[in-house]
């Protein structure tokens, strides 16, 4: 598999350097000296339950798996077992680079980091979005190079260009994956702000198609006093967006948009009218999909400072309220050093991941258990004070292909 060893070695290292445990130093001296005899685990176990019992295995595990053999290393890369190969825990990839498109991605069932080489990827301030082991990336610049890619397999492919699509002030980037014919629909929304009048911000939505590899412009609207930002997640077949004050006497600097995107027929309504607010001022919010819910983790800001950073909290959405999930003890909030008013955060399945730029620090969130839990220390330090760390979160799967 291209691209295999950068992180596959790393974790043979590791494997190395793990230290077993004995009960005392005698029980490894009778353990040196025993004869065992020498049988094969092929000859014990049918090819089926052997297959299965590998299928078991964390995905860093089932990669050391088919080194041991000739036989394991067929069954590993069979089709069959590709296919049958159990769900595993998101991984959050940590770019550890301003400008080089370079890092570690985080394995929660391990506690491990790998280094791991993004195919297409250029910098690490591209637009990235992720959804059932596909990651899209799209460039800062132009924001016409889109790639869809597996980030284990490295298995890519470069969407046509969004022809149509004029430059805009802001954009945010989304997608969605099928988990039964592993189609998928990416959705760009951009925002402009209309010549000499920043009150007034033209929106247009744009969703491509993999089954008929075409881009749509599906909506346009003109918002006033709101614009878009870089924050979309797409779930349930609802696009969801926030939106951003551009000024004014309102009590919250942020709210949230949703456009159905299989019933295109509604596209005649305001995106205004689907206007939701968020449950409190925010400093910033983060947007994810966890197993069709919209989940929203933000800044809290102080009352008499709505810029300025008091909390983090997480919030789930049902219907058009919003309920808490949890709040960050302050212990981890400290933890954090000094955590800026906006921050890193994704998340899909029941983990959550919370970053701040400033530092190489993960800590995670499991919806299933309310437990909040710092990551294993990320192999890198910071070397400037200026150094930036940002991040996002995927499911590493075997199965997929753009």
């Amino acid at each position: 598999m291209a691209g295999e060893a950068s992180w596959v070695s790393h974790y043979f290292d590791e494997i190395v350097r793990e230290n077993v445990d004995f009960d005392s130093y005698s029980d490894i001296i009778e353990e040196g000296n025993k004869e065992f005899p020498s049988i094969s685990m092929d000859l014990i176990l049918p090819d089926d339950l052997l297959e299965r019992i590998l299928s078991y295995l964390p995905l860093a595990s089932i990669f050391r798996a088919q080194a041991v053999c000739k036989k394991w290393h067929e069954i590993v890369n069979s089709e069959r077992f590709v296919s049958h190969t159990l769900s595993q825990k998101p991984w959050y990839f940590m770019f550890t680079s301003s400008d080089e498109p370079i890092g570690y991605a985080y394995d929660p069932i391990l506690r491990k980091w790998y280094g791991i080489d993004l195919p297409c990827i250029e910098t690490s301030n591209w637009f990235i979005a992720s959804s059932y082991g596909l990651v899209c990336f799209m460039d800062n610049d132009s924001r016409s190079q889109l790639y869809v890619c597996n980030p284990i397999t490295k298995k890519f492919r470069r969407l046509v260009d969004p022809t149509g699509m004029r430059f805009s002030d802001y954009s945010s980037l989304a997608i969605s994956v099928d988990r039964i014919s592993y189609a998928y629909n990416v959705s760009i929304v951009k925002s402009k702000q209309v010549p000499g009048d920043f009150f007034q911000w033209d929106i247009s939505i744009h969703v491509y198609d993999s089954e008929t590899m075409v881009w749509v412009t599906s909506k346009t609207e003109v918002l006033s006093g709101w614009r878009g930002g870089d924050e979309s997640v797409i779930c349930g077949g609802i696009l969801y967006f926030l939106i951003y004050s551009t000024g004014g006497t309102r009590d919250s600097r942020h709210g949230l948009i949703t456009y159905n995107l299989s019933n295109r027929s509604s596209s005649h309504n305001l995106l205004i009218r689907s206007f939701i607010p968020v449950p409190c001022s925010l400093t910033c919010g983060r947007l994810m999909n966890l197993r069709d819910r919209l989940v929203m983790v933000g800044g809290i800001g102080k009352p008499d400072r709505p810029d300025i950073i008091k909390g983090i909290g997480i919030w789930v959405l049902k219907g058009k309220e919003w309920e808490e999930i949890s709040k960050m003890p302050h212990k981890f909030l400290q933890g954090f050093g000094e955590l800026d008013d906006v921050f890193a955060s994704s998340g899909t399945e029941e983990l959550i991941y919370i970053q701040s730029y400033g530092a190489p620090l993960l800590l995670v969130f499991d919806m299933n258990q309310k437990q909040w839990k710092w990551s294993q220390k990320c192999p890198v330090t910071k070397r400037f004070p200026l150094q930036l760390f940002t991040g996002f979160c995927f499911e590493p799967r075997l199965e997929i292909a753009p």
